[in-house]
């Protein structure tokens, strides 16, 4: 009987064992926080965010869940509290977003740069003027251009950069064409239409690593100093009470760290760097 009663005791202490063990196993996840980012295309179509969400998850214990659209989009969400965190590339937007209410804070933290690409006959003979330059001569062929049209922080540059040529954006020519989607889509379009377009260098990276010159397409401007993309970190403002403003600034801050910038910095596609840290800067 004692004997029996030993091998209940073993039984039940095996039995407490590994329930202890499976509670601490479907725990671990449990402990981890949602953030919900409100951010653009570019950081989640380069792969950018997936390359980084374990890493915030291992630092903070936060589970990064993006709405990846447009800059202006990404704004609206941002108005209506729709998220808990903007990650987005359109200074001016941005400025004028915090002013109207509806951020407290802007965060710079990574850039890379924008380039015009074309088809590689380049009708327009474009290769290696600035972007102005190039703006001019594209509209003078009225050579097709493919535009975002979307709100989005690239479409914004560029109805920049048509005012920094000194045109009035041309969207009722008939060479100019409204896509209304995004990079890797206006990419595409612009290959079949044989036309010219405004991207994002790490989205073009990613495009060209996947096309592999089949487009036709190749830069044909870049390196001018009107076509940085300066990405921000922007904070919500207190009347978005639902939201988890504790949690969103601690990515934040993961993101302005050394590690945060180191990990940016880090992330290659093709061997090639798509964005650079610069918080501070």
């Amino acid at each position: 009987m004692r004997k029996l009663s030993l091998n209940k005791s073993l039984a039940l202490a095996l039995l407490l064992a590994f329930a202890c063990a499976t509670t601490a196993f479907t725990a671990t996840p449990s402990a981890a926080e949602d953030i919900k980012l409100g951010t653009t295309t570019s950081t989640a179509d380069t792969g950018l965010l997936d390359y980084l969400e374990p890493m915030v998850l291992k630092d903070t214990g936060l589970t990064m869940r993006w709405i990846a659209v447009g800059t202006g989009k990404a704004l609206e969400h941002g108005k209506n509290c729709d998220v808990d965190v903007l990650m987005v590339h359109a200074p001016g937007a941005e400025k004028k977003f915090i002013e109207e209410g509806n951020g407290v804070s802007r965060a710079e933290f990574m850039y890379n740069d924008f380039v015009l690409v074309g088809p590689v006959k380049d009708p327009a003979k474009i290769k290696g003027k600035g972007v102005a330059d190039s703006l001019k001569a594209i509209a003078g062929a009225k050579a097709p251009f493919a535009s975002r049209g979307d709100d989005s922080g690239t479409h914004k540059m560029e109805q920049n950069l048509w005012k920094v040529a000194s045109l009035p954006v041309p969207d009722k020519d008939s060479w100019y064409i409204g896509v209304g989607q995004g990079m890797l889509a206006t990419l595409r379009i612009a290959a079949e239409r044989g036309a010219y377009t405004l991207t994002d260098r790490g989205t073009w990276i990613k495009y060209e690593a996947k096309d592999q010159g089949k487009s036709g397409l190749a830069i044909l401007s870049e390196g001018d100093k009107a076509l940085l993309n300066q990405y921000s970190i922007i904070q919500l403002a207190p009347k978005c009470t639902s939201i988890k403003h504790a949690a969103a600034k601690k990515l934040e801050a993961w993101f302005l760290s050394p590690v945060g910038q180191k990990a940016i910095a880090s992330f290659k596609l093709e061997g090639k760097q798509l964005f650079f840290p610069n918080a501070g800067k």
